[in-house]
C-alpha cells in the first residue's frame, strides 16, 4: 500500500500527499527510488504508469477517474481533458460535469495545495512554486472554483520546502516581497529566504479560505520525501483530493 499521508478537507472530499513509500521502489541508489509520479524526470514511464495504478487503487479509484496536468510554474487554472493532461498549475473538478472523480499535483518542494468545498462537489489541486505563488494561482484557483458555486471552501497544503531551508539571492527575496510580503523569510543559517507556502497561507486567508491544520513537513529536511534542492534529479510526490 502507499505510504499515505491524510488530511481532512470537510464532507465532500478526502486528501492525501504521499510519501517515498510504495509496493514498488526501484534500487535505493536511484534517483527515483520510491513512489516517483511524475513521467516527465527521466524515470522509466511504465514504472511511473503502475506507480499511479497503485496510487488510484489506494484511494479506490480505477487509474483513468485520477486528472493530472502538465505543471509550468504559471498562474493557470484548467479542467481535465478527455485526452491527455492540460499545461496548468491548477486543475478543477466539478464532480456535476467532469468524468474525474479526483485530481493530483505533483512537487518536490513546491507547494501543492489542495481545495475542496463543503457544499458542492468542486475539488483542485495546486501546483504553488515561488513564481506561481507570486503571480496568483491560488487566487486564480479558488475564484475558479467560486465561479462554479462554490461557498465554503477549505484548503490543506502538504510538504514543501521550508523558509528556514530555501535560499535565494537577496534581490529575488526583496522581488517576492514587494509581491507577497509573508513570503520573506531567512535561512538557518542567516541568509535571504522565500517562504512559499507562508505567502500560499497568506493568501488562502486574505481569500477566505479555511486552512485545515497539518503538519508542516519540509522536502528538504525530510528524507521521506522527493527533494530537488536536496538532490538535483529525483522524482516527485503528489498531493491528491477525490470526492466522497
Amino acid at each position: 500500500m502507499t505510504d499515505l499521508l491524510e488530511v481532512s478537507l470537510g464532507p465532500i472530499a478526502r486528501g492525501w500527499f504521499t510519501t517515498r513509500g510504495g509496493r514498488a521502489p526501484v534500487s535505493p541508489g536511484s534517483p527515483y527510488w520510491g513512489m516517483n509520479l511524475a513521467g516527465h524526470v527521466g524515470d522509466d514511464p511504465e514504472r511511473v504508469r503502475r506507480n499511479r495504478v497503485e496510487l488510484a487503487q489506494d484511494i479506490g479509484l480505477a487509474p483513468e477517474q485520477v486528472a493530472w496536468m502538465r505543471q509550468v510554474h504559471s498562474a493557470t487554472v484548467s479542467h481535465p481533458q478527455s485526452e491527455g493532461e492540460p499545461t496548468a498549475d491548477a486543475l478543477v473538478v466539478d464532480g456535476r460535469t467532469d468524468a474525474a472523480k479526483a485530481v493530483g499535483v505533483l512537487v518536490a518542494d513546491c507547494v501543492p495545495l489542495l481545495l475542496a468545498d463543503a457544499r458542492l462537489p468542486l475539488i483542485a489541486a495546486v501546483h504553488a512554486g515561488r513564481r506561481g505563488m507570486l503571480d496568483g494561482v491560488v487566487g486564480a484557483a479558488v475564484a475558479e472554483l467560486r465561479r462554479l458555486g462554490a461557498k465554503e471552501l477549505c484548503a490543506a497544503i502538504g510538504p514543501s520546502i521550508c523558509g528556514s531551508c530555501y535560499e535565494v539571492p537577496a534581490q529575488m527575496c526583496e522581488e517576492s516581497v514587494a509581491i507577497e510580503p509573508a513570503c520573506g523569510a531567512t535561512t538557518s543559517w542567516g541568509t535571504p529566504a522565500v517562504d512559499v507556502a507562508a505567502g500560499v497561507r497568506a493568501q488562502l486567508a486574505r481569500l477566505q479560505v479555511h486552512l485545515v491544520k497539518a503538519p508542516q513537513w519540509c522536502t528538504l529536511e525530510d528524507e521521506r520525501f522527493f527533494s530537488f534542492r536536496r538532490e538535483g534529479a529525483t522524482g516527485r510526490l503528489a498531493g491528491v483530493v477525490r470526492l466522497r
